[in-house]
């Protein structure tokens, strides 16, 4: 890939000339070195790294969601990392909340915050908004369940996929308490869940970002790289994690987090529904599945900025990038003369 910004004027950053610093979003599909790229960022810029990843979120889930290590996370602070117990639900507009206030401060220190994850309607839910949708209905809702039990799940998301195509596509079939939600949304306003958002996120206010999207070009590369970060965290006792979580809070199988890909499989094993061979194979179809999920959704987000984490060039180009749109190491501010580069074609491996 390769990056045709224009050269910055550079000004030094004064408090009378200091513009508005951008929020920087650091985002892409599971297995793309996010998390590497946005330490080595945090090493050379002023930035505040916040997690945007609904597994990490939780304490006790480090092995399976990826979190950086305690010696790194000394080093580089992540926000919203360990703010819950596995049985006490995150929600979007908890990571809403909480992200904002994060943002708030950073930019008010003169720093550049930095969103950093595979989350993506959590990204959505702080950029674009949430939509403002009706109270939950237990009459509708049990209706819908006791459907759900007769007819089966499956016939559940072709239900959805008829009534609000656009959210079934982000929705993952298995996620039942998802698909359940949209469907009592569109039943009781009538609506597609898109036609229900509020202009509330940074993106309508005016607030600066840049979105950054990591892909890897090679369909088979990724697919290794997904297989062996499995069997690295599977050596580094992923199966142990999620056992002591079983029994430290043996009725949370249903919640939000158990339900990551690979928690939900591994309970699975422990439960001795599956065969180990078979729980491995299900957690590199499931993460599979997830990173094409994530592509698809981040091919339809407008503005995003691609870059291949095979590029042995990735971080000069991101930091060329960066450098085009505002952003420079601490002491000075560049203002590029044009607009943000943006590639004219990528083409990812579907």
């Amino acid at each position: 890939m390769s990056l045709e910004h224009s050269a910055p004027v550079v000004i030094p950053a004064t408090r009378a000339t200091a513009p508005t610093l951008p929020v920087i979003c650091l985002t892409g599909s599971t297995a793309t070195g996010k998390t590497d790229l946005a330490i080595t960022l945090a090493r050379q810029l002023p930035i505040d790294l916040i997690s945007v990843d609904s597994g990490q979120v939780y304490c006790e889930m480090n092995i399976g969601t990826a979190k950086p290590e305690s010696s790194m996370l000394q080093k580089f602070p992540h926000g919203l990392v360990d703010v819950r117990e596995v049985d006490n639900p995150y929600s979007a507009a908890d990571f809403r909340r909480d992200a904002e206030e994060l943002i708030q401060r950073s930019l008010s220190n003169r720093r550049i915050p930095l969103l950093v994850g595979g989350t993506l309607f959590y990204f959505s839910a702080l950029l674009d908004g949430l939509p403002d949708l009706p109270e939950a209905d237990p009459r509708l809702r049990a209706t819908l369940e006791e459907e759900a039990n007769t007819k089966g799940w499956a016939t559940m998301y072709r239900k959805l996929q008829k009534l609000d195509p656009s959210a079934s596509r982000r929705i993952d079939p298995n996620d039942r308490q998802r698909v359940l939600r949209a469907l009592e949304i569109n039943l009781l306003s009538g609506k597609m869940i898109e036609a229900t958002e509020s202009a509330n996120g940074l993106m309508a206010r005016g607030i600066p970002v840049l979105k950054l999207a990591l892909f890897v070009s090679d369909r088979a590369a990724l697919h290794r790289r997904i297989s062996e970060r499995l069997d690295q965290m599977l050596q580094s006792g992923f199966v142990a994690e999620v056992n002591g979580l079983k029994e430290q809070f043996p009725g949370a199988r249903q919640t939000p987090a158990m339900r990551s890909v690979g928690y939900q499989q591994i309970w699975s094993y422990l439960d001795q529904e599956v065969s180990y061979r078979e729980m491995v194979e299900d957690i590199c179809t499931a993460t599979r599945r997830l990173a094409k999920r994530q592509l698809t959704w981040l091919r339809n987000e407008p503005g995003c900025v691609w870059f291949d984490t095979l590029n042995p060039r990735l971080t000069e180009g991101v930091l060329g990038f960066l450098a085009s749109s505002g952003v420079a190491a601490a002491g000075r501010v560049e203002i590029s003369t044009r607009e943000p580069y943006i590639p004219r074609a990528i083409e990812i491996n579907r």
